[in-house]
């Protein structure tokens, strides 16, 4: 059953519909919504005085403002409630002086680190959010709650690692009004993906009036890195008593590392021709592009509906990286600082807030369509990952793949006596169309599962729907005691059904101390990629396990129509001091307990008897287990000085089949912070950032066999960073700072496990200039 295609409710048929528009037509439409804004917004920033603040004062007043104060202080409550939440404001994004990618400061959140999407290192610089070692791929992104997935339009090779950033810079950083990163068992509630926890990015509300340009600019002292430059323009404020309107406008640009950054680190490894230099590439630069234009409508007292769409692009600044192989000079010569690889993200949502009477909702639907355009790249053997070379006078080829998703949700809470019951319902649907379509052939009678053996009959599309409810009860049973059970119901069109119990409670036992504990089951729905029969890896020498004979390592891994829900039992006990007066601190002890684990099997399923080649598929595996422990302070020194500190411990990451860790992640890490308002206009910022050993693999994750190569593990770094603000005037204001004060460079030694855990690059000093403009 094709979902997104379907048109058989009127829902449905609004995505195709939406579908149909081309790229450029929703390209035209977005710059004429930001055109026809910014007339509008414009001309009323630019009325008299008097009448300015007229309107701002009406808008203040009006009944959509309260509103969304009210959902805004309800929401912020519930998550209070919820172990192992940090909530990151927009004062402290813009302290952070980030470069563009949010991943930069959740990374010093406790439970946070950044590893890439497997323990292979092969895309080792690709390095994203993962929570609690779970792994980026258990880590759900959402924006303004709404899930985002356009990774999911990149192809996983064997070890599941993927080119990719990740999901978290589709949103400029002066767009945030502040971010949510919520582990632990409350994640449960949010559906497939949520196993390590969730990163919800809110953006700023169009109901408080703005025009502002900020810029940022980062210079590395060293010539082999990259320099970085943004800027950001928002709109919003009130169009009449009841429309109002944000605008957002960015633009990123990141030159790449010099694609022979690491030389002087390379390992010497045996190859095929002897020993050599393994010299892996840098970090790739990134151009990024935003627009996001959004109109809400204040209907009455009770009802406010909004209309968004937003276009956003990722085009990467080629820095030499491949999968496995070294640094392909001759690429390099010609492709060096080009764009390789182009996503786009298209977007359009309608929402709906509601507050009644005892009754409070919030809805949406949104369509999305991600598109994966890279250069083609070997699929097979020793070019697995590696960009094709032309033939002679040709162009380099492109290949892209299409990622649509149409999500529906609706939530309801209902406040009656001592309980909050929250009710829910929501609908993820998506449609890949992959070029990647293996064209091997099969030998005439071959047989297995819902291969198709024949090249030309593989159809490059695939698609399946996931069907959610849950309900949930947060009841006060005393002022000092809360618990929240909730059980959700999550059905996919192709790995069937899945239940998500979770229970939660809280106990003020003193009138300074607190205890919160939990527990819940979460899950992930395997990904299209994977479930693709017609997705053949194929590989004969790194991807084939030692114990495959000679004439037999032709080894090909299918996509399997029969995967299951990966699912965990997350569990937590925290304790937290608060004493009123600022001081505040906490203690948390978590275990996850991870099943049917989705890996490339290394066990075989079939053999083709005329090629003699292998047959492996994508399979659920073994059970893994992962506890830790977070802590935090926060310290109140004076009434301008501040100090935060939180240690991460990774007690015990195992996978019980080979008593390997699920992600690169150091034993414990450490995120200390010193905030100094030194005037009422000047403020000062220093954070210091240790991290733990690195604990290189042992088991290849490819082929299950030992590793025999260096085993080298990263040891313990720190990294420290000054900056400090300034506002010249109410409406101006400057930044500078230094990333990396004392220039402890990281470098990558390796492209995969023949450099162990030092698989990727941490970048040297830096200088930052930023400066904001508020008219």
């Amino acid at each position: 059953m094709s979902y997104l295609a379907s048109d058989s409710t009127p829902l449905l048929s609004l995505s195709s519909a939406t579908r149909a528009v081309n790229k450029k037509t929703l390209l035209s439409l977005t710059i004429a919504a930001v055109f026809s804004s910014t007339i509008l917004s414009t001309s009323a920033l630019a009325a008299e005085t008097d009448e300015l603040n007229d309107a701002v004062a009406e808008q203040q007043a009006m009944p959509n403002a309260v509103l969304d104060t009210i959902v805004i202080r309800a929401a912020w409550d519930e998550l209070e409630q919820a172990a192992g939440l940090s909530v990151i404001s927009e004062e402290a994004i813009e302290k952070a002086s980030i470069s563009n990618d949010i991943a930069e400061i959740v990374r010093k959140m406790p439970g946070v680190n950044l590893s890439g999407s497997s323990t292979s290192g092969q895309r080792g610089n690709q390095r994203q959010i993962d929570l609690r070692g779970m792994g980026p791929n258990n880590t759900l992104i959402l924006i303004d709650g709404r899930p985002v997935t356009s990774r999911n339009a990149v192809r996983p090779g064997r070890a599941s690692e993927q080119d990719t950033r990740g999901d978290s810079q589709w949103v400029p950083p002066s767009a945030i009004e502040r971010i949510e990163v919520l582990r632990g068992p409350a994640a449960a509630r949010y559906g497939s993906g949520s196993m390590g926890g969730v990163v919800n990015i809110i953006t700023k509300a169009p109901t408080k009036k703005e025009f502002s340009v900020t810029g940022h600019y980062e210079s590395p002292e060293s010539d082999l890195e990259g320099k970085d430059w943004r800027t950001n323009i928002n709109m919003a404020g009130s169009l009449s008593d009841k429309l109002s309107f944000r605008t957002t406008l960015g633009y990123h640009d990141s030159e790449g590392d010099d694609p022979y950054i690491n030389a002087e680190d390379a390992q010497i490894v045996d190859g095929r021709d002897g020993p050599t230099a393994s010299i892996a590439a840098g970090v790739e630069g990134v151009e990024n592009i935003d627009v996001r234009q959004l109109f809400e409508y204040a209907m009455d007292a009770m009802n406010t509906v909004g209309v968004e769409i937003n276009y956003s692009t990722q085009d990467n600044r080629w820095a030499g990286d491949s999968q496995f192989q070294n640094v392909n000079e001759d690429l390099v010569t010609t492709l060096a600082g080009d764009t390789t690889n182009k996503m786009r993200r298209y977007g359009a949502a309608i929402t709906h807030r509601g507050d009644y009477d005892n009754t409070r909702s919030n809805s949406y639907l949104e369509y999305s369509r991600t598109n994966n355009e890279r250069l083609a790249e070997g699929t097979a053997g020793g070019g697995e990952g590696q960009i094709k070379p032309p033939a002679a006078g040709e162009d380099y080829q492109w290949n892209e793949a299409t990622y649509d998703t149409l999500n529906a949700k609706s939530e309801w809470d209902i406040f009656y006596d001592r309980h909050t019951l929250t009710a829910g319902t929501e609908l993820r649907g998506e449609k890949l169309t992959n070029p990647v379509v293996a064209d091997l052939t099969f030998a005439d009678g071959f047989d297995f599962g819902d291969v198709e053996t024949d090249p030309a009959k593989r159809d490059p599309k695939s698609d399946a729907y996931l069907l959610g409810v849950y309900l949930e009860d947060n009841y006060q049973i005393t002022p000092e005691w809360y618990i929240t059970p909730g059980l959700r119901y999550d059905y996919h069109s192709e790995a069937g059904s899945n239940w998500s119990p979770s229970i939660n409670t809280t106990w003020d036992f003193s009138p300074n101390w607190s205890v919160k504990t939990g527990v819940s089951r979460a899950f992930k729905a395997p990904d299209l990629y994977l479930l693709d029969p017609n997705y053949i890896y194929y590989t004969k020498g790194n991807g084939c396990p030692s114990w495959v004979p000679e004439d037999q390592r032709g080894c090909q891994v299918l996509g399997n129509s029969e995967l299951e829900h990966e699912t965990s039992w997350n569990k937590e006990l925290t304790f937290t001091y608060d004493d009123g007066t600022g001081l505040n601190a906490g203690l948390t002890y978590y275990h996850n307990a991870y099943d049917n684990r989705i890996g490339a099997g290394i066990d075989r399923v079939a053999v083709d008897n005329a090629t003699n080649r292998s047959i492996f598929q994508w399979e659920n595996q073994g059970e893994a287990i992962i506890e830790g422990l977070e802590g935090f302070v926060k310290v109140p020194v004076t009434d301008a000085l501040s100090w935060y500190t939180n240690i991460t411990g990774n007690l015990r990451s195992e996978r019980k089949d080979t008593g390997e860790a699920l992600s690169l992640i150091p034993k414990f890490t450490v995120n200390s912070n010193v905030n100094w308002d030194i005037t009422p206009r000047w403020n000062a910022d220093l954070g210091v950032s240790y991290y733990g050993r690195i604990d290189a693999p042992d088991i290849s994750v490819t082929t299950g066999d030992e590793l025999s190569t260096l085993k080298l593990s990263r040891q313990p770094y720190a990294l420290a960073n000054v900056s400090t603000r300034y506002d010249l005037t109410d409406k101006i204001t400057v930044g500078a700072g230094v990333k990396n004060v004392f220039d402890k460079q990281i470098k990558r030694e390796g492209t995969g496990t023949n450099a162990g855990a030092r698989t990727f690059n941490e970048p040297g000093r830096a200088y930052i200039f930023d400066v904001s403009f508020d008219f």
